[in-house]
């Protein structure tokens, strides 16, 4: 079973960081984010790697290189940006197995891959709100909810299990998510895993990084990645 790692961002939410240093490298809790998602992928035993690659690509392979990770790495290189459909394309005469999962290069999460079996599939969780919910009684209130998840609306989480029919819809350039997914979609053909109570979070802003790091901890992430 392989993995890619979509890490062909720029980041430019994370400026002035992802000036200096790809948007993968950037720190959370002290260890950059794709050693977080190389560390989450050995947890299921998925040890062969293609990683994405675009904005200042060679610090990402000299620091991946100069590293003990216990994982094979190859590396698809964009010297323009493609798109996650446009990389996963590109990347396909590294992908050597018949299925195999793709995540965002942002996404920090313990969802249980072992649940995303079925080809062609998105995990998705519930969705989250951005700001803080007031719960009234008249003209009252009874409660502050900070951030919930809304109940029967579901968001995609960045996490794929694909086949390889999956290249027959992906662009030369452009995203799997408005082109490949909305195609597959219209024919019956994409399906989904959902996934409750689980810990998720994307790094796409400054905060993002303290709120992940903060939430690292209240649910244990390190404990969870040591678990055989």
């Amino acid at each position: 079973m392989q993995a890619v790692i979509l890490s062909g961002g720029k980041g430019k939410r994370l400026q002035p960081i992802t000036s200096y240093i790809p948007k993968s490298l950037v720190p959370v809790d002290n260890v950059p984010i794709i050693e977080w998602q190389i560390r989450y992928f050995k947890r299921f035993g998925i040890r062969d790697i293609v990683i994405c690659a675009g904005h200042l690509s060679n610090q990402l392979i000299n620091h991946l290189e100069s590293k003990k990770l216990d994982v094979q790495i190859r590396f698809s290189i964009e010297n323009t940006p493609l798109g996650t459909g446009g990389a996963i394309k590109k990347a396909r005469k590294y992908i050597k197995s018949d299925t195999f999962f793709v995540i965002n290069g942002d996404v920090i999460t313990n969802i249980d891959l072992k649940k995303l079996q079925t080809a062609n599939s998105i995990a998705v969780i519930p969705l989250r709100t951005a700001y803080g919910v007031i719960h009234t009684l008249g003209n009252k209130i009874t409660k502050f909810e900070e951030k919930p998840e809304i109940s029967n609306n579901w968001m995609n989480s960045g996490i794929y299990y694909l086949d390889k029919t999956i290249f027959d819809h992906l662009p030369q350039k452009g995203n799997i998510e408005t082109i490949a997914f909305p195609s597959l979609a219209k024919k019956r053909q994409l399906n989904v895993v959902k996934f409750t109570n689980v810990f998720w979070n994307s790094i796409d802003s400054h905060k993002d990084i303290e709120t992940c790091s903060s939430d690292m901890k209240k649910n244990q992430y390190e404990k969870f990645l040591q678990v055989k």
